[in-house]
């Protein structure tokens, strides 16, 4: 049996969310749909793919993990007229 990169798709609550695929791609979508629900054993949409997808391609994404980090770096840094001073006073 073929290892494929997702396994059996959670069911849990989704957020809609419209996109156009390429047609090669929508196929394609459709035929991973087919191999993964014949080896999980479970009747998927292919729809329900994406985000798994998604999900795993963003997680194996060295270079957005990098950049997520130093967003978040930066966004933890404060400017120095952003600090409150205690009890009203004035710096």
């Amino acid at each position: 049996m073929t290892k494929l990169k997702l396994s059996a798709i959670p069911d849990n609550k989704p957020v809609k969310l419209s996109v156009e695929l390429p047609a090669d791609v929508h196929r394609d979508l459709i035929d991973y749909a087919r191999v993964l629900g014949h080896q999980t054993e479970q009747d998927l949409e292919p729809a329900r793919l994406v985000a798994p997808m998604l999900a795993h391609f963003m997680s194996t994404d060295r270079g957005f993990a990098t950049a997520r980090k130093a967003g978040s770096r930066a966004s933890r840094k404060k400017p120095p007229d952003a600090r409150a001073q205690p009890d009203g006073e004035q710096g």
